[in-house]
């Protein structure tokens, strides 16, 4: 009953203020994705007898600030993706082109997954007061190995993303399915940063 009461507000929300709801809802899984990461990296790389880590509040926030201003960019990627790869020939026909399905997934792993990972990098970077030789670092450090983690693990999720879910919970599914992609964007970000801030000492 709960369930349905919040979806209907979603569905509200989401027909009178799309891009709103998109960048809140975004935000807070993308904070929750980040929380975890923060409890995890304390509990899995804490010594035995070694204090527990204050909790970042500012790096959470960053990634509440980043959910936000990407989702609504990927609630319109996927309108655009809706209309350039209909997944039926007619509207009331019940047969899925699993070609166009196929396509959908392709373009959104060659163009926009490199150009969302490419806005995570250096939006991090410049949130966490980076210069721009450091940004530049972190982004030749961490592209590579991310994209191609990417490559490995988003294909699947998207495939059932872009055939079962309607348009509008098209991001809330996906970030969804992101906190753990967050956990890992999160926790590699956060080893990055480690490594310039002992490059200055």
């Amino acid at each position: 009953m709960a369930t349905l009461t919040i979806a209907r507000i979603y569905q509200h929300s989401f027909r009178t203020h799309p891009h709103v709801t998109l960048a809140f809802t975004g935000g807070s899984l993308n904070a929750f994705g980040d929380y975890v990461a923060q409890v995890t990296q304390n509990a899995v790389g804490r010594k035995e007898h070694e204090p527990l880590k204050p909790y970042d509040f500012k790096r959470t926030l960053r990634f509440f600030c980043f959910g936000c201003l990407i989702s609504p960019f990927i609630g319109r990627w996927n309108i655009f993706l809706e209309r350039r790869f209909p997944l039926r020939k007619w509207p009331n026909s019940g047969r899925v082109s699993f070609r166009a399905l196929s396509k959908r997934v392709a373009c959104d792993q060659i163009f926009m997954a490199p150009v969302g990972l490419g806005i995570f990098l250096t939006s991090m970077g410049i949130m966490e007061g980076r210069s721009p030789s450091q940004i530049t670092e972190k982004v030749q450090d961490l592209f590579k190995p991310a994209i191609v983690t990417n490559w490995q693990v988003w294909p699947v999720a998207q495939f059932v993303n872009f055939r079962y879910m309607p348009l509008p919970y098209r991001v809330p599914f996906q970030s969804a399915c992101g906190v753990f992609w967050t956990l890992y964007l999160s926790i590699i970000n956060s080893m990055e940063d480690e490594k310039q801030d002992s490059h200055k000492m």
